[in-house]
């Protein structure tokens, strides 16, 4: 029993170790039409899907539904350019654990004050400086996960053999599941309180397109 829940926690340990994500260097900076965007996001990120082999990481239904919902600036001439690409790859992770309108109401000030931003802060450096922060925020999670873990394995030593890992699994999984429910609840409460502090970014005035739009 001991050596199976220890290639559980060796498992876990080494998919976050293999946790990355897009770097901005990757993303062509050239403008991509629909299938050459479906393509690309599926390449890149497929090790991120649950069954990387059935799973679709995104379809042209969805790039056309985060459209209609306001998530995604439409194309240029059905083309598709980088920070279109940034934000696809933010809605990825969001649309996991957020509603359309949540991710909607979060996205906005990023698509109203940096999308068509040529100068000064652009949608790049907001996702480079973000996702800079994800080492060192792996690295804390691997300790969280390993204490959770261990205090799993400390429950049901009384209850009979045949169900003792079943019920420490059991109880390890709702640890994760209250620790992502409660971070849950937090990020929606920021939510809520965005338009109230003036974060939205309908106040500070949407951006139209540049040059580059009328180019096309």
């Amino acid at each position: 029993m001991e050596i199976v829940t220890e290639d559980l926690l060796n498992s876990i340990l080494e998919s976050l170790e293999r946790i990355d994500y897009v770097k901005t260097e990757d993303i062509p900076n050239i403008d991509l039409y629909m299938d050459q965007v479906t393509t690309f996001m599926d390449t890149k990120m497929k090790s991120t899907a649950r069954h990387p082999e059935e799973d679709k990481i995104l379809t042209k239904t969805m790039i056309n539904n985060y459209a209609k919902n306001n998530l995604l600036p439409p194309p240029v001439k059905k083309k598709y350019t980088k920070e279109h690409m940034l934000l696809l790859i933010f809605i990825y992770y969001f649309k996991g654990i957020l509603s359309i309108g949540d991710i909607s109401k979060l996205l906005e000030p990023l698509t109203g004050r940096f999308f068509y931003e040529k100068e000064g802060l652009g949608l790049e450096d907001i996702y480079n400086e973000v996702f800079s922060l994800e080492r060192a925020e792996i690295e804390r999670m691997k300790e969280d996960v390993v204490e959770k873990f261990r205090k799993a394995e400390e429950t049901f030593l009384e209850a009979p053999e045949e169900s003792r890992e079943f019920l420490q699994q059991f109880a390890f999984i709702c640890m994760l599941s209250f620790d992502v429910y409660v971070k849950k609840q937090m990020i929606e409460k920021m939510i809520d309180n965005m338009g109230k502090s003036g974060t939205e970014g309908k106040a500070a005035g949407k951006k139209e397109p540049k040059e580059k739009n009328k180019e096309k």
